[in-house]
């Protein structure tokens, strides 16, 4: 198809949705190691994960061989409201970078919550009425996770319980207050209401949090209040599932105009925006049928796929969560109050992990006041490849970033080796 012909925003029809999340284990060859019970040491049960999960969501967390998934008729309805989400051709970055490559950027922020965690909020949400749940725990790093469960929540008339990582509830004070708006109660964590947050606090006195300290106080909750289970906004694969509709789309709309990328990039703090653009992609990859360059892109100060160790570890810093096998570097590594606060977790997603293990994609770090750009290699070497990534949502609750951007205050601070190591030196002992 000739260039001029190929819009500034490609949209496809209600009726081109997914009917279906696709399931990126259904094709792998090596299929990510099981959650293990850290007190037997042996593989979970789903009897075992349901005082945790949602049943459904146990099911979808467990299931390494069903391809297709069908989105219930309610989510699909829901998604009706965003979805399908624009994937836009960049022309004035092209231009303004003058490089050869064609850019195209999958957008997900024209949501209420303002990001493509309402994809999995919502299911995760639905699956916790049904079930007849009073309400849901969770964490939430920068914010956004915390404000589409806040948003789902109240559309299904649950109790929403968020344990937000202090210094973005700091920094970032209006995403805390959309929560609120919802109904949602919010906690900066690690906070003194919960046992493993005093206990985190006592041994990092004056922590600006994790991720991981915000889990397993999230996760202590849930497991105190009868009717509520916990939901996770990231790493998880029933996450990646739900999040595939984002990749879905995105490859629809280009075979709709006979593209084929060469290049598919996506951020990659636990793993949801990253693994849900990736996943038909991976898919064609992973069954021979074409082949991609897939590049994941993680901040320099929290770098579990560049300077991580595959091995199990704990998902949170409380250790009471089950142990993943994953690129980690150890739960009790406390990463810089960096803005990028949603990449702030110290493992990486057990399907992505092992798929970069095995070799199908690449992985940089990069700091936060620089960017890896590859269609500047275009413009110095003349490839005319095709780029595709994900534009998660919007920062404009995060206007504080770009003041301290502007006025020199916005720094880089990368953990050192030692460091690195020392937490590492704490993994459990996993033969």
């Amino acid at each position: 198809m000739s260039e001029n012909k190929i819009p500034y925003k490609i949209y496809l029809s209600e009726d081109e949705m997914p009917k279906a999340w696709y399931n990126m284990r259904a094709d792998m060859k090596n299929k990510p190691a099981p959650l293990l019970n850290p007190g037997t040491g042996k593989p979970l049960t789903a009897e075992e994960l349901s005082p945790i999960f949602c049943e459904e969501l146990v099911k979808q967390e467990l299931d390494d061989n069903t391809a297709f998934i069908e989105i219930p008729e309610e989510i699909r309805n829901f998604y009706k409201m965003y979805r399908p989400s624009p994937l836009v051709r960049a022309y004035c970055l092209e231009e303004k970078l003058q490089t050869p490559a064609k850019i195209y950027y999958k957008f997900e922020g024209n949501n209420t919550s303002g990001s493509h965690k309402l994809n999995s909020a919502i299911a995760q949400a639905y699956y916790a009425k049904k079930q007849g749940l009073k309400g849901v725990t969770t964490e939430t790093g920068a914010g956004q996770w915390g404000t589409a469960l806040s948003m789902a929540c109240s559309y299904f008339d649950l109790d929403c319980k968020v344990y937000m990582v202090k210094v973005s509830y700091e920094q970032k004070p209006f995403r805390r207050e959309v929560m609120r708006t919802y109904g949602a109660t919010v906690t900066p964590s690690p906070s003194e209401t919960t046992e493993v947050g005093k206990k985190i606090l006592a041994a990092h006195p004056g922590t600006t949090g994790s991720l991981g300290c915000a889990i397993s106080e999230a996760v202590e909750v849930a497991t105190k209040n009868p009717g509520y289970r916990y939901v996770l906004g990231s790493v998880l694969n029933q996450v990646l599932l739900h999040q595939s509709v984002i990749g879905l789309e995105t490859k629809a709309a280009l075979d709709k105009y006979g593209i084929k990328p060469d290049i598919v990039i996506g951020c990659a703090g636990g793993g949801s925006n990253l693994g849900g653009l990736i996943a038909p992609f991976m898919g064609e990859k992973l069954r021979g049928e074409a082949d991609y360059r897939i590049i994941a892109v993680e901040p320099a100060s929290c770098p579990s796929f560049t300077r991580g160790k595959f091995a199990y570890d704990f998902c949170d810093t409380g250790m009471i969560c089950p142990l993943a096998k994953m690129y980690t570097l150890g739960s009790d590594f406390i990463p810089s109050a960096n803005h990028a606060g949603g990449l702030r977790f110290h493992g990486m997603s057990t399907t992505l992990s092992q798929l970069y293990h095995d070799g199908y994609m690449e992985a940089r770090s990069v700091e936060q006041t620089s960017v890896f750009d590859e269609a500047l290699k275009c413009k110095e070497t003349g490839e005319e490849k095709t780029i595709v990534f994900g534009l998660t949502g919007t920062g404009y609750f995060d206007l504080v970033a770009y003041q301290k951007f502007h006025d020199g205050e916005m720094t880089d601070e990368i953990p050192t080796d030692e460091q690195i190591a020392e937490a590492l030196a704490k993994l459990p002992q996993i033969g």
